[in-house]
């Protein structure tokens, strides 16, 4: 009789929890049986590994083996087991030293030849075994997920022949050798400057302040207005991320089988999923639940553009995660958490025919186009704002240089900096108690926002929106207190409230 355990790592969501396999060697007739909740591709593996081992020179042992992966209610899915389990056959028929095994991990999917191969979602694997300081074995394909994490006790192996010579102590393998070299490097985006947009420059206030204080966007015109190539431009005014909010971007990807570039590692991502987009695609989910769009946003940019155009439940599926930070998906098997933390911006026209002075749309069709978006899904937007057609001559006349992206950037930056400085936090996460404690407001300014919310119609919620946009023109502004000329600027970015109002008062 004997016995091999090697570890590897299961995916659950960004989680990688720790997988024991127990292989198991008896006398008995030849059989092969693979225990521990495996699915279907896990199963599969019996016939890889059992081909992998005979064209890599390895003698498959002709005897009842057990494989028992460890915990048993803990579903396992996918060929990240293929190479585990060979190794656990080849320590337990002593054609490998078992003792090497210890605090080593392995994952990797075998192929016929005893290559091993690329597996999606290691970014996890590589992140947990550094918090357990074990030395962590992947496929050499898989190399540009070890870069990202700079983990120096992770091993590349290509094929299992090079990978038992290691394990004898015959050679090494390729590893992460000196850390993360390339943290200097300057992420390559596409040159999209603010000054390439002609005119719009309340449009261009608008989208300074939402990157200034995080703030949601709504931008509301007429077709060709601009509208896509302004919030196109807003990432270029996000100050870059740290190395933490960078990791968590990168392993939600790493878990969705997308790979970050090393040079755009630090860059906030920018999604921008077009209106036919399920709600399973745009928050997640599925039989092996997988983040959505809103997730792939997470601590950027979720741009949906013609937001009118997405059926009305989708959206509506988007109100919860934009005030948790967070999606939560439950399956009968696990209850899996995403993070969701994204800055939506949205484009639409104000009417179906593309712009409301246009006489082939009447009153009750636009009334019917706006109610495709919900009264709370509006209610989310701090900042909705007009971008009408260019005065005639605009596109002609000799143009002023204008403010680039790296100016604007550069307010961005400092005003972010006073927020968390102040609070801890950017302007648009302050709660009611942070705001009262931390606003600036006095209270005949506090009395004037609620007599002009009243009048507008709009919720309590609305109100503390427009006091966080207040706060941060303010920071813009380095004025210390929310002056009455701050809320009434933020008073003036509220173009839909002021169309349905238009429309209500028309009847």
């Amino acid at each position: 009789m004997a016995i091999a355990c090697v570890t590897t790592r299961a995916s659950l969501g960004v989680d990688a929890p720790e997988v024991t396999v127990e292989v198991h060697l008896s006398n008995g007739l030849p059989a092969f049986n693979l225990v521990g909740l495996p699915e279907t591709s896990v199963k599969e593996a019996k016939e890889r590994v059992r081909s992998a081992l005979i064209n890599a020179g390895f003698e498959f042992p002709q005897r009842r083996i057990t494989v028992n992966l460890a915990p048993a209610d803990l579903p396992k899915q996918g060929g990240r087991y293929d190479l585990p389990i060979a190794i656990g056959i080849l320590a337990a028929s002593k054609q490998i030293p078992a003792q090497a095994l210890k605090d080593h991990e392995f994952v990797g999917e075998l192929a016929l030849s005893g290559h091993i191969r690329h597996c999606h979602g290691l970014l996890p694997v590589i992140v947990d075994a550094r918090k357990q300081q074990k030395i962590v074995v992947i496929p050499l394909e898989n190399r540009g997920d070890a870069d990202l994490v700079g983990y120096q006790k992770t091993f590349f192996a290509s094929h299992l022949q090079a990978l038992s010579e290691y394990l004898h102590g015959q050679q090494s393998l390729p590893s992460i050798a000196a850390g993360l070299q390339w943290v200097a490097e300057e992420a390559t985006l596409q040159q999209k400057c603010l000054s390439d947009v002609i005119g719009q420059y309340q449009a261009k206030r608008a989208l300074e302040i939402a990157a200034a204080g995080n703030h949601n966007l709504l931008f509301l015109g007429p077709p060709g207005t601009g509208k896509t190539m302004l919030a196109s431009r807003i990432v270029q005014l996000l100050p870059p991320l740290d190395y933490d909010e960078a990791l968590e971007v990168a392993t939600i990807h790493s878990v969705a089988g997308q790979t970050i570039p090393t040079n755009q590692f630090y860059q906030r991502p920018f999604r921008s999923p077009h209106h036919t987009s399920s709600a399973i695609s745009l928050v997640g989910g599925g039989s092996h639940p997988k983040p959505g769009e809103i997730s792939l946003a997470h601590r950027g940019v979720l741009f949906l553009d013609e937001v009118a155009e997405f059926p009305r439940k989708v959206l509506d599926c988007l109100r919860e995660p934009m005030e948790t930070g967070e999606v939560i998906i439950s399956r009968a098997a696990a209850k899996l958490t995403f993070s969701s933390r994204f800055q939506l911006v949205a484009a639409m026209n104000p009417s179906p025919c593309g712009d409301t002075a246009n006489a082939r749309a009447s009153q009750d069709q636009i009334q019917r186009y706006l109610s495709r978006l919900s009264g709370p899904f509006i209610d989310r937007f701090d900042l909705t704002i007009d971008v009408p057609r260019l005065p005639e001559g605009t596109l002609t006349q000799q143009h002023q240089p204008t403010e680039t992206s790296q100016q604007v950037a550069g307010r961005v930056k400092a005003a972010r900096e006073r927020q968390l400085t102040r609070a801890g936090v950017l302007n648009a996460e302050l709660t009611g108690k942070q705001l009262a404690a931390t606003g600036g407001f006095s209270q005949t300014d506090l009395e004037f926002l609620e007599q002009s919310v009243n009048k507008l119609g709009l919720s309590v919620r609305s109100y503390h929106r427009l006091q966080r946009v207040a706060r941060t023109i303010a920071d813009l502004a380095e004025s210390p207190t929310v002056e009455r000329s701050h809320i009434a600027q933020a008073l003036g970015y509220r173009a839909m409230d002021r169309l349905l109002h238009s429309l209500h008062n028309s009847y």
